[in-house]
């Protein structure tokens, strides 16, 4: 039987992230396994960003630099240029949870239409801050995001031809968007069951949160129905206020 060995197209997007973004390529380029993809997509930075892009250029398959209009124009422009199998977007800040993870995605199944895993979220110092909020599903389907982005983008691997272009409606959530469509049209996803993205948490200003919030409600509603998203928001903020207190009498 021949081995599975597919091409990743891994994406970064990038914009004036000096501070992270090695991190995030140096993640990308020591993974153990080899048939890789490397995207970069930088929205014209201007304070070195595109220094330290260019000092790995020659491991990189394609760099990008110039203006564009927002993270999801960026991000189709990204899948735009992908040749490789799967695709995986691990944005600037973010990384593989371990050199291996690549591979021990791909060697949990054969011929999946998408795998994904679980998220540790870290901080600016790259310190563990635990799992994301939403814990990844044993079994992922398109009514998994009823409550919330279930599975975070960097730890979801999809088929090339299921990454349809983002909705550019969409300025803030148009990735749970994405992930959806995505999930509706596959037959084979496989938990693989570990860790396989560390994802900085960033600093979204309060009204841009606000607004991604009424994006989301909107998106939901969409393919969930407005009387059964209004129901959901009610178990959103009672998992919320529980998550809040239980981590705030961890901390005091």
């Amino acid at each position: 039987m021949k081995e599975f060995k597919p091409v990743l197209s891994v994406i970064t997007i990038v914009y004036n992230n000096v501070r992270d973004v090695e991190r995030t390529i140096l993640s990308t380029l020591t993974q153990t396994y080899l048939n890789i993809e490397y995207i970069i997509v930088d929205g014209g930075s201007t304070d070195g960003t595109l220094r330290i892009i260019n000092r790995y250029r020659n491991a990189i398959s394609k760099i990008f630099s110039e203006k564009d209009e927002g993270i999801y124009d960026a991000m189709n422009k990204g899948l735009a240029a992908v040749t490789g199998d799967y695709v995986l977007f691990m944005n600037s800040g973010d990384e593989f949870y371990d050199n291996d993870t690549v591979e021990k995605v791909f060697a949990s199944a054969p011929n999946a239409d998408i795998y994904y895993g679980e998220t540790e979220m870290i901080n600016e110092e790259g310190e563990n801050l635990g799992r994301r909020r939403h814990q990844a599903p044993e079994h992922l389907d398109w009514a998994s995001f009823k409550y919330g982005m279930s599975v975070s983008h960097q730890a979801i691997y999809v088929r090339a031809s299921l990454a349809m272009p983002f909705d550019r409606r969409y300025t803030l959530s148009a990735d749970i968007d994405w992930i959806i469509r995505a999930v509706s049209r596959a037959e084979k996803i496989v938990n693989v069951h570990q860790y396989v993205a560390k994802y900085l948490v960033g600093g979204i200003s309060k009204a841009k949160h606000w607004k991604s919030l009424v994006e989301r409600f909107g998106i939901m509603t969409r393919y969930y129905g407005l009387f059964p998203t209004i129901a959901n928001h009610f178990v959103i903020a009672y998992n919320l206020g529980k998550y809040w207190l239980k981590h705030r009498r961890t901390n005091d």
